[in-house]
This record gives structure tokens, sequence and C-alpha cells, in this order.
């Protein structure tokens, strides 16, 4: 602006004083630098327009990059999960082990109570017989009949006190034999027991690998999507300290803006339809995932977190979290069991609902901004899953779609509280 002001003060005081001297050699010369000028100067916005294009691009490229780092992020998020499920099966095996243990070792208890109940009895025999002398004997018994009844009679006894000491000797040999059996199996079971809590213990150390990769994988998303916010800034900058645009390419800015104001009256009730229709089918809930975590809406993702220029303010603030567009009216639900904290209007965040959880003893927050509407009330326990409200457009949006943070601890508007939820939920 101050250089066109500068141009048209030069053209008016060379007019003036070409006036007064009378000659029309210096006006046109002044025509003529003047039409240079704007020569350069359509050159230069041409040059810039071009740099505009470059950087364009190169943020584009990058865009695939940061996709490229979210298919990661997916890729680990699903290596977890199929090593937890191998931890758990894992630890049936051991419970399962174990059990098989106590049930031998309640056995063995068992055999040997009736091992030595018998033994017992048979040295009960032996010690009777030793008291009647040593020679005494089972035909001692059948010769001192005093007739051939009392015979008869004296080998029946006999013959009932031998079979009950085979019978006796039998299953004290069957119950020794069945109990050295339970003990070689019971150290097999603990030698089984053994393989499986190492098999779990290098799962647990695979599990954390995998934790530290996904971590490490966000942080250099966050890092790109740092680089991607200055390249941003930068194209922006270049952008503002431009010269004015001409008179004629302002008019086919403003016819250009006319169409586009159509085309957007267009888009807008287009997109009015597809509310209407989806406003009608939005009684859809998310799928529940396993573990502790789940999504909280259906829809695309659309914006991570980190430091950006936001697209209302104007300025470059730090988003506390990630964005889930979708139609007005689809279903929000807690992304784990807590209790509701907070429900209710806050500034920017517009309708918001925020549930306290507690995860291995550590508190967390999450945070669920700009709802068409609240299903949800101040000291409700909830479970995961839960429809806790709708995605909309109020506080500050510039379209329907939910805002989700999870806080370490408490809920704060400033400070290193939020973290990155893809650190904890699958998008």
């Amino acid at each position: 602006m101050l250089k066109r002001k500068w141009v048209l003060s030069s053209f008016i005081a060379i007019l003036a004083l070409s006036t007064l001297l009378g000659g029309t050699g210096a006006l046109a010369s002044t025509l003529k630098d003047l039409k240079q000028e704007q020569k350069l100067n359509e050159q230069k916005k041409k040059n810039l327009n071009a740099t505009i294009e470059n950087k364009d691009k190169a943020i584009q490229s990058t865009r695939s990059d940061i996709q490229k780092f979210l298919d990661q992020v997916a890729k680990v998020n699903r290596e977890i999960k199929e090593t937890n499920d191998n931890m758990n099966r894992v630890i049936g095996k051991i419970n399962k082990t174990q059990d098989e243990i106590d049930s031998l070792k309640a056995s063995i208890k068992d055999l040997e109570k009736k091992i030595a109940e018998r033994d017992e009895v048979l040295r009960e025999r032996v010690r009777a017989m030793q008291a009647k002398g040593n020679n005494v004997n089972y035909i001692d018994v059948l010769l001192g009949a005093n007739s051939f009844a009392d015979f008869i009679d004296r080998f029946s006894a006999v013959t009932t006190l031998m079979d009950a000491d085979r019978d006796i000797m039998k299953r004290q040999k069957e119950d020794i034999e069945q109990l050295e059996k339970e003990k070689a199996l019971v150290e097999k079971k603990l030698a089984e027991l053994e393989q499986n809590k190492a098999q779990l213990e290098k799962l647990k150390a695979r599990l954390l690998d995998k934790k530290k990769e996904k971590h490490k994988i966000i942080d250099q998303l966050e890092a790109e999507e740092e680089r991607l916010s200055k390249e941003k800034k930068q194209v922006e900058d270049e952008f503002h300290e431009a010269v004015e645009i001409g008179a004629d390419l302002e008019k086919k800015v403003i016819a250009e803006q006319k169409r586009a104001a159509e085309i957007a009256r267009r888009e807008e009730e287009r997109r009015r339809k597809e509310r209407e229709a989806a406003r009608a089918n939005s009684t859809k809930i998310p799928p529940v995932s396993d573990g502790f975590w789940t999504r909280p809406a259906s829809g695309t993702f659309t914006s991570s977190f980190g430091w950006r220029v936001h697209p209302i303010y104007g300025t470059k603030r730090q988003h506390r979290g990630v964005d889930i567009a979708n139609s007005i009216g689809t279903p929000i639900v807690a992304a784990a069991d807590g209790v509701v904290s907070f429900a209710g209007q806050m500034g920017g965040l517009g309708n918001c609902v925020m549930i306290t959880h507690s995860s291995d003893g550590q508190i967390l927050t999450t945070v669920y901004g700009h709802m068409s509407r609240i299903d949800a009330h101040v000291g409700q326990v909830i479970d995961k899953g839960t429809q806790v409200g709708a995605i909309g457009t109020t506080g500050a949006s510039t379209g329907p779609h939910l805002h989700f943070e999870i806080h370490v601890g408490n809920f704060s508007a400033s400070g290193p509280s939020a973290v990155n939820p893809l650190r904890y939920v699958s998008f």
C-alpha cells in the first residue's frame, strides 16, 4: 500500500511539473516508467504465486507423510492387540496348569493317606502274628483243628484272611504306583508352568517394545506436524507481504468470489440434505473395542494434536486434542469407564462433557467438545461405549466434528496435562 501511494504521489508531482514546464516529453517518460513499474510488479506477483504453489505442493506431500505415520500407528496398535491376546492365552494356560497341579497335589495327599493307613493295618497284622510266636502261621491254624468240621471252619477263615491280605497288598501296590505316576506328572506340569511363565515374560517385553515404538512414531508425527505448521505460517507471511493486486485482477477475484459463493451456497444445501439424512440414521453407536479404551465416535480423523494456526482466531495455538468429523447428531460415546465430572457449556469448546477415569491407579480425564446435545450428567458413573452426546458445531467450530482430548490427571486449559490421544486410543 505504501509503495502504491509513493508511485501515485510521484506521478502527480511529475504531471504537475510537466504542466508547469509546458512540455509533454516528461509526461510520456513518466508514463513509460509507470508501465515498466507495473510490468515489474506483475512479474513479482507471478513469482510469488509460483512460490506459493510450490509451498502448497510441499505441504500436500508432507500430509502424505503424516498419513504414513498414522498408518504406522494403526499397525503398531494391531500388533499391541495381538500381543495382548497372546498374553491372555498364556495366562489362561498358566491358570489351567496351576489348577491341574493343585488337583494332583490333592490326589497325592489322599493316596499318601490311604497308603499310610494300609501300611498301619499290615504292620498290626505282623505284630499280631509275632505276639503268637514266630512259628505261628496259617498252616498251624489249620493243623490245630479238633475235627473235620472245625478244619472246614478254620480253612474258610484262613482263606478269607489270605484273600483280604492279598487285596490289601494289591491295592497298596496299585496306589504306590499311582502315587509315583502323579508325582512325576506334577514335576512335568511344574516344568510346563515355568515354560509358560517364561513365554509370558517374553510377551510382556514385546508389548513394552511395541508401546515404545508407538510413542516414538507419534513423536515423529508431532515433529512433522510442527514442521508443517511452520511452513504454512511461512507461506502465509509471504502472502501478506506481497504487493497489492491490480484493479483488473481485483475484478477477476470479485467475479471468482461470486462464483465461489454460488458454489458454496449449493454445497451448503447439499450438506444440509446430507445432515438431515445422517440425522435420520444417526443412532449407530461406534463398535466398542477390547481393552481399556474405545473410539469415542465414528467419522473421519481430520486434525491431530499439536501446534497450528487456529482457523477462526488466525493465531498459532496448541490444538490440545484430535478432531473426528461427521454429520450433526452422530453419537459420541465414553472412551472408557469413568465418572462424569463436567457437563455443560464451556467457552470455545461449546457444549462439553468431561469424564474422569482411573487406569492402573492413574487418573485421566477425557474431554468431548462442540456437542450438538449432551446426554450425560455430573456424577454419573458411566461405562465405556455409553452415549454421552452427539456431534455438533457449538463453540469455536468451523463445522460439525468431535474435539476429543485426554489429560493426565485433571483437566487444565493450558500446561502439560493434555497428551496426544493417539497414545491411548486407536482411531
